[in-house]
């Protein structure tokens, strides 16, 4: 565990909690995102309860906790914010877009009076603000 990590130690930040765990994960929520009909709303995070750095340097019993809590997590989601919709994703490494570099999985309903309803993850990558520089 990392001393300052709020993934190592969830107690670091206060509007964190920990919605469910098996032995080797938990399901982190905000609790601005535990507010119905808000942007984001059901939103939250998987995460291993041992700090590895990117999604890449987890554990294969990590990786199969991660798999059935998504299902605990999905239904927790589907049940309390009726989503139409998710995106799930790993962001890894600075050029990724991870800035807590302890592997976490967003969980991210979708809702269909989202101004981007319809956009996948693909959606930013596609834009034209995100050319690369040609050599």
């Amino acid at each position: 565990m990392v001393k300052d990590c709020v993934f190592c130690h969830p107690e670091l930040e206060p509007n964190q909690s920990i919605i469910f765990s098996n032995e080797h994960c938990m399901f982190l929520q905000l609790k601005q995102f535990r507010i119905k009909g808000i942007q984001l709303a059901g939103a939250g995070l998987i995460v291993p309860k041992k700090h590895r750095e990117t999604a890449f340097d987890m554990r294969r019993e990590e990786w199969d906790a991660t798999y059935t809590l998504l299902h605990e997590v999905k239904k927790y989601i589907d049940e309390t914010y009726q989503p139409q919709g998710y995106n799930i994703g790993w962001n890894c490494g600075e050029v990724g877009g991870q800035h807590i570099f302890h592997a976490h999985f967003h969980v991210l309903p979708r809702y269909e009076d989202e101004p981007l309803a319809g956009k996948g993850i693909r959606y930013m990558f596609k834009g034209s603000k995100n050319k690369r520089k040609a050599d």
